[in-house]
């Protein structure tokens, strides 16, 4: 049962208990309470970046307006050790980079952001994310040419936080370590970096409205046990095809695994193939599993525009909130899924 019925049958009780005996109003109250559940909280998928270049402390606004009880900033470094919000250590598919510094380009041909000081990244102007070779990945979001720029942790963390007091909200941030390991390669430590900003914010704290998340469960590990996080914790699931660490996503999953991942952090953002089956569109049951092992479950990416062939918005929502459950849910498209939500 979803919060949309727990709330009609509470209504219901509420409407007639005048005509029902103590004890059965009582009973009754008993029995429905329960299956309220909780509403999932929408996390904002580097922003409103459905309708905006993903990242942009403009996309982060409009996610604010749109509801997010969550905004996500994924983090990676500057050559002066700032932490930026990219969603890659690569600047060539969200940037005018390659027509603003031609020859800082490495051997593999691509732009990475720790190359560049903050200084000269602020230079930079953000498109919609394309493909290399200049094709637009969402080729019906935005078009335009306007003067959007890189962002810092710290400006995004600023710009919540005002909005929180001025509207008196409690938008929470999310963000993601990225490619812990390459960076240690580059001599330097992004989560040692993270962290400390988070400390200078008041921010490292469970009770605070923030979680941060990772792909690397051996980086998830040392947060927790080197570095002594007290933040909440996610543990990212990818597929070990994608090369996002040396982490083995498969075992990962695996009861064991789940246990593992459950010593150290809060909950799981596994990618919905991974809750659905593609093949049978029926639960893997890893939805169950993760919460038996204690684990809340945020799952991304839910985009409009990135439907699988026959399957309908609320389908798909019904299934992730209403059937299995899920915690949370990461969205291009705040403003679809809180109209769900409601």
């Amino acid at each position: 049962m979803n919060l949309k019925m727990g709330q009609h049958q509470a209504r219901w009780v509420r409407r007639h208990r005048a005509a029902m005996p103590t004890f059965i109003c009582a009973l009754l109250v008993v029995l429905l309470v329960p299956v309220i559940h909780a509403k999932p909280e929408v996390i904002a998928h580097r922003g409103a970046s459905g309708y905006l270049p993903e990242h942009t402390l403009e996309a982060a606004t409009l996610a604010f307006a749109q509801g997010a009880d969550y905004v996500e900033q994924d983090l990676v470094l500057t050559r002066d050790l700032v932490p930026v919000v990219l969603h890659d250590i690569h600047l060539d598919t969200v940037t005018n980079v390659a027509m603003l510094f031609p020859d800082r380009r490495r051997d593999d041909g691509r732009y990475y952001a720790f190359d560049f000081t903050l200084a000269e990244l602020k230079t930079l102007t953000v498109h919609e994310r394309r493909q290399l070779d200049g094709t637009q990945v969402f080729k019906d979001r935005y078009q335009g040419e306007a003067e959007f720029k890189i962002a810092t942790f710290e400006e995004q963390l600023e710009l919540i936080a005002q909005l929180n007091r001025q509207f008196d909200k409690q938008v929470g941030y999310y963000p993601e370590i990225k490619s812990p390991a390459w960076h240690r390669v580059q001599g330097a430590d992004i989560s040692k970096i993270v962290l400390n900003i988070l400390r200078q914010h008041g921010l490292d704290d469970a009770s605070k409205k923030i979680y941060v998340q990772c792909f690397d469960f051996a980086e998830t590990q040392r947060l927790r046990t080197e570095l002594n996080a007290k933040v909440k914790l996610i543990q990212l699931i990818g597929e070990n095809t994608w090369g996002e660490s040396s982490t083995d996503y498969t075992v990962l999953q695996t009861d064991d695994g789940l246990k593992r991942i459950a010593q150290v952090a809060e909950g799981i953002g596994p990618w919905i193939p991974h809750l659905i089956d593609p093949g049978s569109g029926k639960p893997t049951g890893l939805v169950a599993r993760a919460h038996a092992a204690g684990l809340a479950v945020h799952a991304y990416t839910f985009r409009v525009d990135a439907l699988p062939d026959g399957v309908k918005v609320e389908d798909l929502l019904s299934t992730l909130f209403d059937e299995l459950k899920i915690d949370g849910l990461f969205t291009d498209f705040t403003d679809v899924v809180q109209n769900f939500a409601r």
